[in-house]
């Protein structure tokens, strides 16, 4: 932030003193990209042209007086593709391995040969056809997978995908998945569309990734079908509570894997999301177009035609 604090007069705050701070204010940094501070402190926003939010989603501040507004939204897309791709090719890999398997016989120190699964000719549909799913696709490609994915409309000369199903059609194609990833963003389409006719029509031997957001599952029946053992397991990054209450099912079940909203988080990534903030300062103060500007009406930034 050094170089912005010479061309521009620089106010940091914390939620409680977001009103104060924001008014006159031209831009505003949600470094802070889960506050919930931005709606309550709006009324102060009198000079507001501008707002970046240090993370791809951009649900916690697409309030309806932003949205109404025209206040420029911006977010930190491209920072967490590769990083995010990695955790889901790692927590795949842990499922066919049974990593967590090995780790509970080790702290028994117990030796039980075991078998493990093949990652390679197996199929993963991914929900989210933005940048950070079309990683996700490349990287289980990579690895010998076979990927498709699920977007707004249908086509078959995606590159990255090959195949995109239309999210009308979700419950069609969970059948043939042996692995299914979310990663959409949050919106009125997606919210709860992981619910139980989902988890119904997938497979019985098939893994649920989120690395999304919490609230694109009801989490109530995503339990219910681990219990029921309608899938066989759920590796979750993201939750519709956090941090995830201590006395949640999930912490105890064998065939779940969970982190606290780190699947993107690797060393310096602070670091890269004030840089990505810098840059769109710079080309706001020329007079450039900025990067990654956000459409309100749809909540995420569009991509180019083909890839939709």
């Amino acid at each position: 932030m050094d170089s912005i604090e010479k061309s521009a007069e620089v106010r940091y705050t914390r939620a409680d003193g977001l009103a104060d701070a924001l008014r006159g204010a031209d831009a505003l940094f949600v470094y802070d990209f889960l506050s919930p501070a931005v709606p309550g402190a709006w009324h102060s926003a009198d000079k507001l042209r501008w707002l970046h939010i240090a993370s791809a989603g951009v649900d916690p501040v697409l309030f309806p007086e932003l949205r109404d507004s025209d206040v420029e939204l911006t977010n930190s897309r491209g920072v967490f593709d590769d990083p995010i791709a990695e955790y889901v090719l790692g927590v795949i890999l842990a499922f066919a391995k049974d990593f967590a398997g090995s780790l509970r016989l080790q702290d028994q120190s117990r030796w039980q040969h075991r078998e493990t699964e093949r990652i390679a000719g197996t199929t993963a549909l991914v929900l989210g056809t933005g940048p950070i799913g079309r990683a996700i696709a490349r990287m289980l490609r990579a690895a010998g997978m076979s990927v498709a994915g699920i977007g707004r409309r249908a086509r078959e000369d995606d590159p990255d995908f090959g195949t995109v199903y239309a999210s009308d059609n979700l419950t069609e194609h969970l059948p043939s998945a042996d692995y299914v990833v979310a990663v959409a963003p949050l919106t009125e389409q997606t919210k709860g569309i992981f619910n139980a006719d989902a988890f119904a029509a997938m497979k019985s031997t098939a893994r649920f990734v989120n690395v999304g957001r919490g609230e694109l599952v009801l989490t109530g029946d995503l339990i219910e079908a681990l219990r029921s053992g309608q899938i066989a397991g759920a590796a979750l990054d993201v939750f519709d509570t956090e941090p995830l209450p201590t006395d949640s099912p999930l912490w105890s079940m064998p065939d779940v894997l969970l982190s606290p909203h780190m699947s993107g988080d690797f060393i310096g990534w602070r670091n890269t999301l004030v840089e990505v903030f810098a840059d769109n300062f710079r080309r706001w103060t020329a007079g450039l177009p900025l990067r990654n500007v956000v459409d309100k009406s749809l909540g995420y930034v569009p991509s180019p035609p083909q890839e939709r």
